[in-house]
This record gives structure tokens, C-alpha cells and sequence, in this order.
């Protein structure tokens, strides 16, 4: 996977040595070196005709205006299927050391055709949805432009997803700010937040640029986690038993957008997530006033959003095929 920011990361170290230290980094614009294709991603992302029924796009379940996510507990999907596990917010996703919550997808392209073909999320196939875009002509000269190809293939569209879905970062956060040395971006309450999280050890999942993303661990490593929601985790995808419950670890990069919170997105208070993971995953019990420095900080890492005019879609023609939605 491309990781944008490296080299601008350590010229940021070299800026500003003590920020070598800390255990979060800042995040930085993504230049793209291929527009076109991130154009023709983007197009795609805002398709629905990539689904079954013509209504759900994936923008639908991790939408843009929404901190990347759908904000319910679990997606609707293809004829009102009730998805099994909370949306991940697909902002920043390029951070993470694989995709969805169980790391079943290596990166994001191979993350892109999963909801396609999923029955419960857009309900298609990969040869249906291909055959769609392949009657399109607008569709057939961008990626005869971007691939060199004369016929469309689900890799193509995937990649081409991938390449959009890179360029979601979310810079210029007033953490990110404060890190640059901006003292007064974030206020005495923030900073004594992110001193407390330190403390307490959350940095030891929730480290990073994205402040997760980087890591599997268990839900409940210090009390178990009360749920009835079915996913195994980690285990489905290992088939190894020491694996059940092992989640990827959400990034907290405009976490306070991406509610309800947790795999079952069972949690929708910032203050009651906060204190749910000390006393589960730390074995401790945080005061009110902890709480609220704490939530300080995390509200200071909401980034710039994606910021862009929409697509134009590629118009049909009366030769492209609709299956029957049902």
C-alpha cells in the first residue's frame, strides 16, 4: 500500500525533533500522481449502478459528509439487509495495517470488491457490475485512458476505488497543528487530555498517524465485552482460536464524527466509549473530570474533510443492463 506522507513526515521530525517522542504524528495532505485514475475512482465511489438494485453506492454506508461513515450502529444494505458489524470510516483508511474490522481484505483495493458482491451490501456481482460499466462509453474511454484497455475489469475498478479512496485523508487537524508547534491550535484541557491518554496507556493501541489502524487486540482484554452481535474477529479470517475477539483497532482520527462507536456500534457518547475502553481494555475506572480531558483531545483530532466538487456519473445508455433488483 502507497503510504503517502514519509518523506514530508520526516522533514516534520527534522522541523520540530521533539515530536520524534511522541507517540502520535501528524497526518499530511496526499498528493496524487495519477489524477486521472483518482477521478475515475471517484466517479465509481458514487455509483450506484456498482449495485444490484441502482440505489447503493459506497458512498452509501461510508459517506463523505458523514465523517466517512453512516453513523448506525450496522449498515442497511441490498434489499434492507441489516449489515452484521458497525461501517469503519473510510477516512484515513490508506493508515491501516489491513481492512475491515477483522483484516479479512489485504489493502484497499481488495476491501473494494467486497461490498459489491456482498448479498447483504450491494447485493451484485463482479461480472454484472463490469458488464454495467461496460456499456457505458464514458466509462469506456477513462479507462481505456487510465489502463489502456479495451475492456473493463473488476481489478481495474478496484484499483481505480483504491487510488480515490487514498486521497481521504484528514490534515490539518488542531492536534496536528499543535504538534507542528502551535501551541495555542488546542487548549489547556486538550492538552492535559492528551497527556492523561498517554498515562493511562491508550497510546499502546491508538498510536500512529492514525492513532489506530496499526494493530489487532481483543475486545475486553481486562473485562469482557457484553455483546450480542456475532463477529468473531481476527478468528474468522486465522481460523486460530486465540485470535476470537480480536478487532482491528479503530483509528481516532475524527472520531468524534464516526459515532456510534465499537464493532457493534453498541456505544453512541464519546464520554461513554472513552470510559467503556478504560475500564475494559486498561482496568481502570476514569473520574468525570478525566473524561471530559480526554474527550478534549479527541475532539481536537477532527482533520480538514474531503473537500471536492462532485462527480458527474457517466450517463447509461438504453443498452446498459439493469438485473432485477430482488
Amino acid at each position: 500500500m502507497k503510504r503517502h506522507s514519509g518523506l514530508a513526515l520526516l522533514g516534520l521530525l527534522t522541523a520540530f525533533p521533539a515530536m520524534a517522542n511522541e507517540p502520535v504524528q501528524p497526518i499530511e495532505p496526499y498528493q496524487a500522481d495519477n489524477p486521472a485514475k483518482v477521478e475515475l475512482g471517484k466517479q465509481l465511489y458514487f455509483d450506484p449502478r456498482l449495485s444490484k438494485s441502482g440505489f447503493i453506492s459506497c458512498n452509501s454506508c461510508h459517506n463523505l459528509s458523514m465523517g466517512g461513515t453512516d453513523n448506525m450502529p450496522t449498515s442497511i444494505g441490498h434489499n434492507w439487509a441489516l449489515g452484521p458489524i458497525n461501517a469503519p470510516t473510510v477516512l484515513n483508511s490508506s493508515l491501516n495495517i489491513a481492512q475491515f474490522w477483522d483484516g479479512r481484505a489485504k489493502d484497499l483495493q481488495e476491501q473494494a470488491g467486497g461490498p459489491i458482491a456482498n448479498p447483504l451490501e450491494m447485493g451484485f456481482t463482479h461480472q454484472l457490475a463490469v458488464n454495467v460499466l461496460d456499456t457505458i462509453p464514458q466509462y469506456k474511454a477513462s479507462f481505456k485512458a487510465v489502463y489502456n484497455t479495451d475492456t473493463v475489469e473488476i481489478d481495474q475498478v478496484t484499483d481505480a476505488i483504491a487510488a480515490f479512496e487514498e486521497t481521504l485523508v484528514t490534515p490539518n487537524a488542531p492536534f496536528d497543528r499543535y504538534l507542528k508547534g502551535e501551541q495555542d491550535a488546542i487548549s489547556g484541557i486538550a492538552k492535559a487530555g492528551y497527556e492523561r491518554f498517554k498515562a493511562i496507556g491508550c497510546t499502546a493501541c491508538h498510536n500512529g498517524q492514525a492513532l489506530g489502524g496499526n494493530s489487532f487486540q481483543k475486545m475486553g482484554l481486562i473485562k469482557p465485552y457484553k455483546t450480542d452481535n456475532p463477529a468473531a474477529g481476527l478468528s474468522a479470517v486465522t481460523g486460530q482460536e486465540i485470535d476470537r475477539f480480536k478487532f482491528k483497532v479503530p483509528t481516532l482520527r475524527n472520531v468524534e464524527l464516526t459515532y456510534p462507536y465499537f464493532h457493534d456500534g453498541a456505544v453512541w457518547n464519546l464520554d461513554e466509549a472513552v470510559s467503556v475502553m478504560a475500564e475494559l481494555q486498561l482496568g481502570k475506572e476514569l473520574k468525570p473530570e478525566e473524561v471530559e480531558e480526554i474527550v478534549a483531545f479527541l475532539k481536537t483530532l477532527t482533520g480538514d474533510q474531503p473537500s471536492f466538487q462532485l462527480p458527474q456519473l457517466p450517463p447509461s445508455t438504453k443498452d446498459t443492463p439493469r438485473p432485477d433488483p430482488a
